[in-house]
């Protein structure tokens, strides 16, 4: 079928949409048309070949929508159902058995590698094959995705716009708290910045009982709404010269926990320095290179480094628990969210790498 998508076809250049043919679900896969898709920094890293995805592509991977088919052997889903989108992964390799599918052996071939998870494609134009992305390719009206990556949505009264961004960066700051890190009641946190991931990092350690959260980052509107959604303390990074002195005053010491969603080395030094004895610091941000004393700033103190991939989730328990949350008042991500028409996705990745919008989502 002919849908309408928006494709890459060299680094660096701007999303253009165009027609490009998808076709039909496959043994075990749904055909969803996509009725809104976040805007992730990962598909800005795509788009300029930080992550080699072979081109040209169709991105986005924070997808949501309505069934419209099934493949073969699918019986969880039925045409009509609401659905939102996570992440690809094989389903039969030892960490996926273990109910660890955030770390699936194939995961980078199948979110990133551009097939699906049976090693084909399901986008063309003009003859010549498409990547896909995460197993969705949701910067389009349409998109097949595997029933494994498929969380259904059965509280009507929720706006089905709202759910895509949970697949990934949402799940993804809110999963390493709770899922991963599971901080002890009265304990202490930092978060290094206050995009999506971060915000969602914040609420989270709201929900856990956390004490003492604290807000790191440079954009004075955002570190405002970080008060807002729990955090109890802010540091301006333009404005406090010794950040790790100022988190350490907050703390008596420092904190139990910090988080690094920036991906930028120094800032993962000053979060890991931030931590307390036997403190934990985790690297959510796609960070490069990263050269640390191991005895001075880690074994020392007896601290742990730890990086964590999709906030340790699973997505068809972790989403509906967010959505619970969520209901009671006590996970407000839609307050991150500012939508867009499909047709000015340019300029929705413009506004989020400025910092003028924490999460954006397109409507198509």
């Amino acid at each position: 079928m002919k849908v309408q998508a928006a494709v890459v076809h060299e680094a660096g250049q701007p999303f253009q949409i165009e027609e490009v043919e998808l076709s039909g679900p496959k043994a075990g896969e749904l055909l969803v048309k996509i009725v809104a898709s976040g805007v992730c920094h990962t598909d800005e890293v795509a788009q300029h070949q930080g992550i080699p995805v072979p081109l040209p592509a169709v991105l986005g991977h924070e997808g949501c929508g309505i069934v419209e088919d099934v493949g073969e052997g699918v019986t969880e889903f039925r045409k009509g159902d609401r659905v939102s989108f996570s992440f690809g992964f094989c389903g039969h390799c030892e960490n996926c058995l273990s109910a660890h599918q955030h770390a699936c052996e194939n995961f980078n071939a199948i979110n990133f590698g551009g097939v699906m998870a049976d090693g084909t494609r399901r986008l063309s134009q003009n003859g010549v094959e498409l990547s896909s992305f995460f197993g969705q390719s949701s910067f389009a009206t349409y998109a097949v995705v595997h029933q494994n990556s498929t969380i259904k949505v059965t509280d009507d009264t929720i706006d089905l716009a709202l759910l895509g961004p949970l697949g990934c960066g949402i799940q993804t700051g809110a999963g390493a708290v709770l899922n991963r890190l599971k901080p002890a009641f009265g304990s202490s946190i930092a978060v290094f910045g206050c995009g999506t991931v971060g915000m969602s990092a914040i609420m989270a350690a709201k929900i856990a009982g956390c004490d003492k959260i604290i807000a790191v980052g440079g954009n004075k509107k955002s570190l405002e709404l970080a008060l807002e959604l729990g955090a109890t303390h802010t540091v301006n990074r333009k404005e406090c010269d010794d950040i790790v002195a100022e988190v350490k005053k907050i703390t008596n010491g420092g904190t139990h926990y910090s988080i690094d969603t920036t991906g930028v080395g120094d800032f993962v030094r000053k979060a890991l320095a931030s931590v307390r004895f036997m403190g934990t610091c985790v690297v959510l941000g796609a960070t490069g290179d990263l050269t640390i004393n191991v005895q001075q700033e880690l074994m020392g103190d007896a601290k742990s480094l730890i990086g964590i991939v999709e906030g340790d989730s699973i997505p068809k328990l972790f989403i509906p628990q967010l959505i619970e949350y969520y209901k009671k008042g006590r996970f407000p991500f839609d307050r991150l969210i500012k939508f867009y028409d499909f047709k000015d996705i340019n300029k929705a990745f413009a506004d989020s790498h400025n910092g003028d919008v924490i999460k954006a989502v397109l409507k198509m």
